[in-house]
């Protein structure tokens, strides 16, 4: 995703993408709540946020971000936005093979992770215990 800043005599604008595949959404979390901490597999987002600071978890960091700030999440890497005291927008751009089937949920307040993952992890975990006691 390459971006461009215009200036033009009655402002400008920036323009995110061009002739690129992707899916555009204005996010819009609640005082207080947090969507999954999730990744995907088919797909890079980009996040810009919109008016109130909020709290992002990107891969193994998670900080404060405020209006205007930007953030990249790379393919598979894990992600959450969390509003503070007041709602929060941010504006996502998802760039890739959009499909809402592709996350992966690893913890959730709204009990949607689904309990084969956790399965398909113990029994990688079990191969490994047994492949290294060989």
């Amino acid at each position: 995703m390459k971006r461009v800043v215009d200036k033009r005599p009655w402002g400008g604008f920036e323009q995110f993408t061009l002739n690129e595949r992707s899916t555009v959404k204005i996010l819009t979390f609640k005082a207080g709540k947090r969507n999954s901490l999730q990744k995907h597999k088919g797909r890079k987002e980009f996040w810009k946020i919109l008016d109130n600071p909020c709290k992002i978890t990107a891969g193994n960091k998670t900080f404060r971000a405020k209006k205007n700030d930007e953030i990249i999440i790379n393919r598979g890497q894990l992600h959450r936005i969390q509003a503070l005291n007041k709602d929060v927008r941010v504006l996502e751009i998802s760039l890739g093979d959009f499909n809402e089937k592709d996350i992966v949920r690893v913890e959730d307040d709204f009990g949607r992770v689904k309990w084969v993952y956790f399965f398909l992890i113990f029994q990688t975990y079990l191969i490994l215990l047994i492949t290294l006691k060989r």
